[in-house]
């Protein structure tokens, strides 16, 4: 299913710093004693090297060894791995790509894991002016409804978090989410036919929100009954309305913000449950069986989209 900065001064400091040091004590001993910037962290730790070359390319490494004071939710490799993006995919990104990426990660102030806001899901300004949702509570601190996996990681001009997915900034409102999506184009039919009935689901999606969508892949729409497009095309669309407004939640609901059983309210007034065994599922009221929740925390401007693999039935 997941985003800025000003350039700032150099490291005048860092670098007198150094050259005092260098004239007390050996080189080892001054790698240990000197302030490390946020790029020195990350280039120095093993676990980053994936973000090493991301701020690299994007030519952002000056940046974060300015002044700051900077707050950068850093994913490690296994986070990088987690959210499909390799080194040749870091390679295949353009710096601007790139560059918008990671300023979603960081926030133009210095953030301590204690200071975050409690949510849920507080709206924080990144250093680029996007957005992302934090929340803090007895299970720990989410981004956009990401765990922080390590907190509090110090640098001389702010702080890191590791954190346990890369956070993507939105590619647009739901429905151009879906749109970009080549594994909901069966939900992209349906919005369309739904919306010739007597109530325009696209107006709804489109809408400021914030809405959560649980989205059929095709495969769940062909398991449906809908083997074509044309298949979509050809249903009653106040028929559609129906079973999409069900998929609907007029809430930001994060994979974070789900528990056990849980019933949420779609927009059509029905509801539907949620199960967190061993996988992450969500049932309708007429389905035999729920839908495995695939995909989670997709961003949207106006909300957040789950992938699942089955139609949900009111």
């Amino acid at each position: 299913m997941k985003s800025r900065f000003v350039s700032k001064a150099g490291i005048g400091t860092f670098s007198i710093l150094s050259m005092l040091l260098s004239f007390t004590s050996c080189e080892k001993d001054k790698d240990n004693d000197s302030p490390k910037t946020i790029t020195d962290v990350v280039s120095s730790n093993p676990n980053f090297s994936l973000l090493k070359s991301a701020v690299v390319k994007a030519d952002l490494a000056t940046t974060l060894s300015g002044t700051g004071p900077f707050t950068v939710f850093a994913p490690d490799d296994d986070a990088f791995a987690s959210s499909g993006i390799t080194s040749s995919v870091i390679a295949g990104l353009s710096a601007d790509q790139l560059k918008a990426i990671l300023l979603y990660h960081t926030l133009g102030s210095k953030v301590m894991a204690a200071n975050v806001p409690a949510g849920p899901n507080a709206a924080v300004t990144t250093a680029g002016g996007g957005t992302v949702y934090v929340t803090k509570n007895a299970k720990g601190v989410f981004v956009n409804g990401w765990k922080v996996t390590a907190a509090d990681i110090g640098a001389s001009n702010g702080v890191i978090h590791s954190i346990e997915h890369l956070l993507m900034p939105p590619a647009g409102n739901l429905v151009e989410v879906a749109q970009a999506n080549s594994n909901l184009t069966y939900l992209v039919a349906a919005v369309i036919r739904a919306s010739q009935g007597s109530a325009n689901v696209a107006a709804v999606l489109t809408s400021a929100g914030p809405l959560t969508v649980f989205a059929p892949t095709n495969q769940a729409f062909i398991d449906a009954g809908f083997p074509t497009v044309a298949s979509i095309q050809a249903a009653n669309p106040n028929t559609l309305a129906s079973i999409l407004t069900y998929h609907v939640v007029a809430a930001r609901t994060f994979s974070s913000d789900l528990s056990n059983g849980q019933s949420l309210t779609t927009a059509n007034g029905g509801s539907i449950i949620v199960g967190l065994g061993s996988n992450a599922t969500v049932k309708g009221n007429s389905n035999t069986s729920p839908s495995n929740i695939t995909a989670v925390n997709i961003m949207a401007t106006n909300g957040v989209v789950h992938v699942i693999d089955k139609v949900l039935l009111p």
